[in-house]
C-alpha cells in the first residue's frame, strides 16, 4: 500500500495540466488570481476541504464546471503559505524528510491554512517540527498569538512555554542558589554569575509577578547557603587577620577575599527580597571589628581599593537595614558599628573616588552611583536614634575631624541641636502633666 501511494505521488505533479482534473483558484481581495493545476485524487485524499469541495454532497455539484475549478479566498499576507500546503499535499510526508518548511514562520504559516483546510497529515508534521526547533523571540511572540486558537491538536508546540510545577520551581532555585554561592573554579565564573542574574530575575517583581514566593523551606536553603558561604569568609578573614601584614598583599588572598565579598554584596539583595536578613546582620556586626582592621592594613595591591568598596557596598545594606528598623539592634551594638563604619568609611572614600577619576593601573571600578548619598543618609538615621548624649560624642568627632566634607552630619547636627534646646522645656511639659494626672 505504501509503494502504490508513492507511486500516486510520482505519477502527479502539481502544475501538469495535460494530467490535471481540477483546478484551485487562490483569490485575495487585493484582485490576486492564480490558478494551480491539480489532481483531484491528490486533493481530497489528505485535506477535508478539498474532499468535501469535490464530493457528490457539494450543493453546487451539478453547476457545470464547479467540479472542475475550486475557489480558495485568503488574504494577500497567507498567499505563499496556502500555495505551499497545496504543494505539500503532493509530498509524502512519513518523517523521512525534515527539510519542508524552510524556518518556523513559513511552518507556523503553513499550520494555520492546515488546520482551517483540515489537513491532518501536515498538520502533525507542522506541530511536530515547531515543537522541536528553537524559536527567535519574535518568532515565540507570533507562536503564542495564534497557536493557541488552533485547538488539542496544536498544544504540544506550546509545552515549552507552559508554567512549570512548584516543585520543579523550588527543585531548580536550590540548585541554582547553591551554585551562586560556592566558589567553583574560576573558569566556572561566567556561569556563577549567570546563576546569580537568574535568581535575582526569579525573584523580582516587574511586569510579572516573581517566579518564587518567599516559602519556609525556600527561606531555609537561602540560610544554609548564606551560612557555607559566611564560614568560608569567616576563614580566609581569620587567615589574613592572623597571619603578617604582608598577608593582604599576595594576590591569591585578595583574590579570594574579594570573591568573597562580591557574593556577599549580591546575597544582601537576595535576603533583602526574602526579608531574612537579620541573620546577615548579625554576622556583619560580630565580623565587623575583624574586617576593618584587616582592610586598614597598608597594601599597595590595587585590588584592596575594590574589596574596600564591596566592604562599603555591603556595609551600606547592613545599614540600611539597621537605621530604617528593618531589624533591631540594642543602642550599644548601634552604637558600635557606627563607630566602626563611620570613620573607615570617612577615610576611605577619597581613596575610591581618586582611584575611578584617575583609572589607576587601568582598574574599573563598579558601583552605584548612589551609594555615597544613601550611605551619608542612613548615618544621619541611625545616630538620630541614638540617645543625645552618643549623638553629642559622634557629632564632636566629626566637627574635630579633618574629613568633615563626608559624611556630611549637617543635618543630625541640627536635628541634636533643636532637641538639647527644648529638651528641658519638654521634659518639664511632660513633668506637669505627670503631677496632673497623679491629682487627679
Amino acid at each position: 500500500m505504501e509503494t502504490v501511494d508513492k507511486e500516486e505521488k510520482t505519477t502527479h505533479v502539481i502544475g501538469d495540466r495535460s494530467t490535471s482534473d481540477v483546478v484551485v483558484r487562490l483569490r485575495t481581495q487585493e484582485g490576486r488570481d492564480d490558478w494551480l493545476y491539480c489532481h483531484s485524487e491528490i486533493l481530497t485524499k489528505n485535506c477535508k476541504y478539498f474532499a468535501d469541495r469535490l464530493s457528490e454532497n457539494w450543493p453546487t455539484c451539478q453547476i457545470l464546471d464547479s467540479r472542475n475549478c475550486v475557489d480558495v479566498h485568503c488574504q494577500e499576507l497567507d498567499f505563499d503559505y496556502y500555495v505551499n500546503l497545496i504543494r505539500l499535499l503532493y509530498v509524502s510526508i512519513d518523517g523521512s524528510v525534515d527539510d519542508l518548511w524552510h524556518g518556523v514562520r513559513n511552518a507556523l504559516g503553513v499550520l494555520q491554512v492546515a488546520v482551517e483546510l483540515g489537513c491532518p497529515q501536515i498538520v502533525t508534521a507542522c506541530v511536530n517540527y515547531l515543537e522541536a526547533v528553537t524559536w527567535e523571540e519574535n518568532e515565540e511572540e507570533e507562536i503564542l498569538r495564534l497557536v493557541p486558537r488552533m485547538g488539542i491538536q496544536a498544544e504540544p508546540i506550546l509545552a515549552r512555554l507552559q508554567p512549570v510545577s512548584q516543585s520543579a520551581l523550588t527543585n531548580i532555585f536550590v540548585s541554582a542558589i547553591r551554585f551562586a554561592t560556592s566558589s567553583p573554579p574560576p573558569e566556572m565564573n561566567d556561569l556563577k554569575s549567570s546563576a546569580q542574574e537568574q535568581i535575582e530575575y526569579m525573584l523580582t517583581e516587574d511586569d510579572d509577578a516573581p517566579l518564587l514566593t518567599a516559602e519556609d523551606n525556600i527561606r531555609h536553603e537561602v540560610k544554609e547557603c548564606v551560612n557555607r558561604l559566611f564560614s568560608r569568609f569567616n576563614n580566609s578573614l581569620i587567615a589574613l587577620f592572623c597571619d603578617s601584614p604582608e598577608s593582604l598583599s599576595n594576590a591569591g588572598n585578595i583574590q579570594l577575599f574579594l570573591s568573597y565579598m562580591t557574593d556577599l554584596t549580591w546575597v544582601c539583595q537576595i535576603l533583602s527580597k526574602l526579608e531574612i536578613m537579620r541573620e546577615f546582620v548579625e554576622y556583619w556586626f560580630d565580623a565587623s571589628e575583624k574586617i576593618v582592621k584587616v582592610l586598614g592594613q597598608e597594601s599597595s595591591a590595587k585590588e584592596v581599593t575594590e574589596i574596600k568598596l564591596r566592604a562599603i557596598e555591603v556595609t551600606s545594606k547592613v545599614l540600611e537595614t539597621i537605621g530604617y528598623g528593618i531589624v533591631i539592634l540594642p543602642t550599644v551594638k548601634r552604637l558600635h558599628v557606627l563607630k566602626l563604619w563611620l570613620p573607615f568609611v570617612r577615610v576611605t572614600k577619597p581613596l575610591i573616588d581618586s582611584a575611578i577619576m584617575n583609572g589607576e593601573d587601568g582598574m574599573v571600578l563598579k558601583m552605584d552611583g548612589e551609594l555615597w548619598q544613601s550611605l551619608e543618609s542612613t548615618f544621619v538615621s541611625i545616630i538620630l536614634a541614638l540617645p543625645s548624649a552618643d549623638q553629642a560624642e559622634i557629632l564632636t568627632e566629626w566637627l574635630e575631624n579633618e574629613c568633615i566634607r563626608y559624611p556630611d552630619l549637617t543635618e543630625a547636627f541640627e536635628v541634636w541641636c533643636y532637641r538639647s534646646k527644648v529638651a528641658k522645656r519638654r521634659l518639664s511639659l511632660l513633668g506637669d502633666d505627670h503631677a496632673m494626672t497623679n491629682s487627679i
